[in-house]
């Protein structure tokens, strides 16, 4: 393992310390003193056209993170991570969601093993089973296709397949849908359920160990709701061997723990594997992903991964300097580290993204919300920061305001694509067009604001200038792409892997654990005796959690 650096002891913090220090951005008189400013900081990965002109930096500024990032090893560390090394320390673990998205002709030999191989004979068999179902060859227990496909699963195993899926809607497969089960909150499956019909639905349990709690109670409810509705409308009896001949035709697995997968009831057959080099926040590449490749088809899916590569590939062979994700990530550890940032928005003005923002909340704080460092010692600098965000124009008429004349430093990226799937008129107008000339407009307003004197000179009387007046100064990055392919969905994707890893090298922590989300799950165990009505229980919890266990007890009703 390499030990982490210290990068509060580094010459390039030290340095960027000072220049934040004396640091008065001023993004009008930045482009005014150097008119290649634009063309110089944008810069291109795979289909991905990065704009950061509009971030608070100079060449200076930028010089020194680069610095940082040498100074405390970072391509080291990535070569170590896409070299199967067991970066993930405290599972002693490699992390190899690149692996994923290798061509097959790649090899890479981890503890005497081809991943790239192994791989690929999985997605080999998600492909076979994506043709079957999409083409007809699979059918329910009476003979219909299936119709609607229902993920189960939860964290990675929903948050990556329901993003993808909502975000490459124009390419699934006209008379197939998709529906997406994680939270355990009972309406979550009664409502995925309530208008479809058993005889053409097909579940995926999504779920490594198969021990999951909030994925196999859902998992167990859908399989009930099944069997009921079959058995109500008499298609099958009431034996047994019914019930298991149903089941192995609707519910299919994707984990590694055959002989769980058994005792449901799946065919050990129909369960796609994944390892556990592959984190759950980065493995919709993964079979994790079958759920798309079935609405999409093995085309599109190899073309996304393909975007992943592309990404991956510019990660690797980029100098520091002109490497998107790497700066990205040091971009962040600026306005975090030096110019007290705690948040930060994702923006897209593509309305197939809605789920990005709520996909990246889960990659970016669950990979570095944390206070130790990888070899177990405290962090010497704030970590992480909170990632939230919503499509264009509905984010515009909700929480711009904050953006643009609040008191928080928010960075934010902002995302659109040139050809959009629909390309609807009104009244003659490309709507298009509208969407992007917003898309534009935002960044240059939080850029270049608008001073007390523009605003006198719209006739705005003078007690009301001071509420109409816009600082500026407020840093965006802007990515474009040609289109929202597959290619380009996986793209984002990698782009945000990789900006997170950055960071987390910067920190000197493991971004590839989650010890954080087992202290509350451990705890519910311990407590669900009490809701349950078990006074022992109830007496041994603290008495606020005591206290409102009660009140739940006193107030709740049953049908």
């Amino acid at each position: 393992m390499i030990s982490p650096v210290d990068p509060t002891g580094t010459p390039a913090w030290t340095r960027l310390t000072a220049l934040a220090d004396d640091f008065a951005p001023d993004l009008r008189e930045a482009f005014a003193a150097d008119p290649g400013r634009a063309q110089r900081l944008s810069l291109t990965a795979g289909e991905l056209f990065v704009d950061l002109s509009k971030n608070l930096v100079d060449d200076q500024i930028l010089a020194a993170l680069v610095e940082l990032g040498e100074q405390v090893g970072l391509a080291d560390r990535r070569d170590a991570m896409f070299a199967g090394e067991r970066i993930n320390v405290t599972e002693n673990r490699a992390v190899l969601h690149t692996a994923l998205r290798r061509p097959r002709t790649d090899s890479l030999i981890v503890d005497g093993v081809d991943v790239v191989a192994d791989v690929h004979e999985v997605l080999d068999r998600v492909y076979a089973f994506a043709d079957s179902v999409r083409s007809g060859a699979w059918k329910g227990v009476t003979g219909k296709p299936i119709a609607t496909v229902v993920n189960i699963g939860i964290g990675g195993s929903d948050l990556g397949p329901v993003m993808v899926y909502e975000a490459l809607l124009p390419y699934v497969q006209p008379g197939l849908s998709c529906r997406f089960v994680s939270n355990i909150d009972p309406t979550d499956v009664a409502e995925k359920t309530a208008d479809l019909d058993p005889e053409a639905t097909l579940f995926i349990i999504a779920s490594k160990t198969f021990t999951t709690l909030e994925t196999l109670t859902n998992a167990r409810m859908a399989r009930d709701w099944f069997l009921a509705a079959l058995r109500e409308s008499g298609v099958i009896d009431d034996s047994d061997a019914a019930a298991k001949d149903a089941i192995s035709k609707h519910f299919v697995a994707v984990s590694t723990a055959l002989d769980k997968v058994a005792a449901f009831g799946i065919d050990p057959a129909n369960a796609f594997g994944f390892w556990d080099w592959v984190g759950g926040r980065y493995s919709v590449d993964s079979a994790v992903g079958t759920a798309v490749a079935v609405a999409i088809g093995p085309k599109n899916f190899a073309a996304f991964l393909d975007g992943f590569h592309a990404i991956d590939e510019h990660f690797v062979n980029a100098p520091l300097e002109r490497n998107v994700p790497a700066l990205m990530g040091l971009l962040n550890v600026w306005y975090v580290n030096f110019l007290g940032a705690t948040s930060h928005a994702v923006l897209p003005y593509a309305q197939y993204l809605h789920r990005f923002a709520a996909y990246l909340q889960q990659l970016t704080m669950e990979s570095n919300g944390k206070g130790v460092r990888s070899d177990g010692r405290p962090v010497t600098t704030a970590t992480g920061e909170v990632f939230w965000g919503e499509p264009g124009t509905n984010g515009q008429h909700a929480f711009y305001q904050l953006i643009h004349q609040g008191t928080q430093l928010i960075p934010a990226d902002f995302i659109a694509v040139a050809t959009p799937a629909h390309p609807i008129t009104d009244g003659g107008a490309d709507v298009h067009e509208l969407f992007l000339a917003n898309f534009f407009a935002q960044t240059k307003a939080l850029a270049f604001g608008k001073t007390a004197d523009e605003v006198r000179a719209e006739g705005t009387a003078e007690p009301i200038v001071p509420a109409r007046v816009f600082d500026g100064n407020r840093p965006t990055t802007s990515i474009m792409a040609p289109a929202l392919t597959p290619s380009v969905v996986g793209q984002l994707i990698a782009l945000y892997e990789h900006i997170t890893f950055t960071q987390g090298v910067i920190w000197g922590i493991n971004s590839f654990d989650q010890w954080g989300v087992e202290l509350g799950k451990q705890l519910a165990l311990q407590i669900a005796p009490a809701v349950a009505g078990d006074a022992d229980a109830l007496a041994a919890q603290d008495p606020s959690t005591a206290n409102l266990v009660r009140y739940y007890l006193a107030n709740r009703t049953r049908g």
